[in-house]
């Protein structure tokens, strides 16, 4: 449609009507959608599965251009704890749960979880082998996390006298995939071939997590 004005025709713009048209016909002309970005607070998450951050930095009000500054950061949930277990009244060749040493993976992904571990053993003269083991369970699937079985102590004595007794240390890590929120903790275990054993002690120094990717 135009208008005669001076001897010039000026013709007013006209708006596709299909629904997918974002423009609007307002009296005064027309009307553009406008897109204001929005982050949210560092530390805080808009879903649960998530270990970025994304940042939005808002222009300085009226600014024009307005200039938006967008960021991203990697921020993994992790987690970490200790935890001691005396294995004395303990079978033998029975894994025991280290307690204080569980943690909860608490989404889905891919974690490292690592183990920093300590054991001790006595034993009186003749014993055979002492053995003092440590591993991290899954304890939400009933499974042991593959490669994260470890010997902190392998001994043999079988001529001192007296009573003798050694401590060590083991690390034990691993990448580990998760469907889901997953309960995790340290075991230990003994045995001897032969003799008595006494003091027998698994320590969980730094048990902990960080989830690496989704």
């Amino acid at each position: 449609m135009g208008n005669c004005c001076g001897g010039s025709v000026r013709v007013l713009p006209r708006l596709d009507p299909a629904a997918c048209n974002a423009l609007e016909q307002g009296t005064s002309g027309l009307l553009v959608p406008r897109t204001e970005l929005a982050g949210v607070a560092p530390g805080t998450a808009v879903g649960t599965e998530r270990s970025v951050d994304v940042d939005v930095a808002a222009p300085a009000a009226g600014a024009c251009p307005e200039t938006w500054t967008v960021g991203a950061r990697l921020t993994p949930v992790s987690g970490q704890t200790s935890g001691v277990v005396s294995l004395d009244a303990a079978a033998a060749n029975t894994w025991v749960p280290v307690t204080g040493a569980q943690l909860v993976l608490p989404e889905a992904g891919v974690y490292e979880v690592v183990a920093d571990v300590q054991g001790s053993i006595g034993w009186a003269a003749g014993v055979g082998n002492a053995i003092i083991d440590a591993r991290v369970y899954d304890v939400t699937a009933g499974v042991e996390i593959p490669m994260t079985t470890r010997r902190i102590i392998l001994f043999t004595d079988q001529t001192a006298t007296g009573t003798t007794g050694i401590q060590a240390n083991a690390s034990a890590a691993a990448l580990y995939q998760v469907t889901g929120p997953r309960t995790i903790r340290v075991d230990g275990s003994w045995r001897t071939d032969v003799g008595t054993t006494f003091q027998k002690v698994v320590w969980a120094h730094n048990f902990r997590y960080r989830k690496v990717s989704d």
